[in-house]
């Protein structure tokens, strides 16, 4: 299996690459923030990542989508996560401590923007409509995960989907519930902690 040692060049690209599009995103956070949403364009999130409106359009298809970018980054994560977990693990068990591990990881730098993202998704429409998109793949993604891990065929059985559907939507109530609380309790072990009250097994 090939490493980034030995394609230098390439993990390069790919490394500047990922900058670019985590700038775009903070970006467009980070002057939503400061302007309000109807006050923020794509030409001035590019400016703010120092980069032209063409590379603004080069990762991202509209304003919504840099701000939710995120939800796309954290999906390849949960399902790498997933896949690494023992192979003998309670699939629930497993589910669970993957989107822990992840939602914990993030939270050192990433609480607050998380907070905000959520409160925006909840404020607008626009980005209530992108945050579906995201979580329609990442049902996709952690179904076909699933169906490999349980060895079922998610085209003909209903779990995988099933229990993709029911964690994706147990982390959005999880946020929503969070951002409307006086909580200062971080995110992950909220999270954690719903996901175990509606354990589902094959």
């Amino acid at each position: 299996m090939g490493t980034a040692q030995d394609t230098p060049a390439l993990g390069l690209r790919e490394r500047k690459k990922r900058a670019t599009r985590t700038a775009l995103s903070r970006a467009a956070l980070r002057l939503t923030a400061e302007r309000g949403w109807e006050n923020v364009r794509v030409e001035d999130i590019a400016a703010e990542a120092g980069v032209s409106a063409r590379t603004f359009n080069n990762y991202f298809s509209s304003k919504e989508e840099a701000v939710m970018a995120p939800g796309v980054d954290r999906t390849e994560r949960i399902r790498e996560a997933l896949r690494a977990r023992p192979a003998g693990e309670p699939l629930w068990d497993a589910l669970s401590e993957a989107v822990f591990e992840v939602l914990d990881a993030e939270a050192s730098d990433r609480e607050m923007t998380s907070f905000l993202r959520a409160r925006l998704a909840l404020a607008h429409s626009e980005l209530a409509a992108q945050q579906v998109r995201f979580e329609a793949g990442l049902v996709t993604t952690l179904a076909a995960e699933i169906a490999l891990r349980t060895g079922t065929d998610p085209g003909r059985d209903l779990y995988p989907r099933l229990a993709a559907t029911l964690a994706v939507t147990t982390i959005r109530l999880t946020y929503e519930h969070w951002v409307s609380g006086d909580s200062d309790a971080p995110i992950a072990p909220a999270v954690r902690r719903a996901l175990g009250r509606v354990r589902v097994e094959p």
